[in-house]
């Protein structure tokens, strides 16, 4: 991956739907040729989707929870496929320490969380933490090695 892969990495975090004209002038390239290195990524397995992103208070899921699940070992080739089935989960990650399982989910009260959190409960001892607000949002990797952070 080289400075123009990069370059288009960074691009494509902050708006995926720019136009190839756009991307190709300000990385100096025909459109053809970032089509080309764009693919190439895909098939590479760097790009792997395209996302809109979605203000859950605004469709009814005011709620944001982070649940961590105490799951031992055994369980996971049932935890695994009921998590995947779970619509109002965000993301499910496997993490270090005593809690296993880190799950992002959004509920629209605090109700369905309840209820969430008891069928949670099967698997094991659960913590979790309600979102009051979200002083960070979801952003992009940084992609600019050191040299080109630096100011010319």
């Amino acid at each position: 991956m080289d400075q123009i892969d990069r370059k288009l990495l960074m691009l494509l975090q902050e708006n995926a739907r720019m136009p190839l004209k756009a991307i190709a002038a300000q990385v100096f390239l025909s459109a053809p040729a970032v089509s080309a290195r764009i693919e190439k990524l895909e098939a590479q397995g760097l790009i792997v989707g395209y996302h809109a992103e979605i203000d859950h208070r605004r469709i009814g899921y005011p709620i944001t929870a982070y649940i961590s699940l105490e799951l031992p070992a055994q369980q996971k080739p049932t935890f695994y496929p009921f998590i995947a089935s779970c619509p109002q989960v965000i993301e499910c990650n496997c993490v270090t320490g005593v809690y296993s399982m880190l799950i992002k989910a959004a509920f629209p009260d605090t109700e369905e969380l309840d209820d969430f959190i008891g069928e949670l409960s099967r698997f094991g001892n659960t913590s979790t933490q309600i979102v009051f607000s979200t002083p960070v949002p979801h952003r992009n990797v940084c992609l600019q090695t050191e040299t080109e952070k630096q100011p010319s």
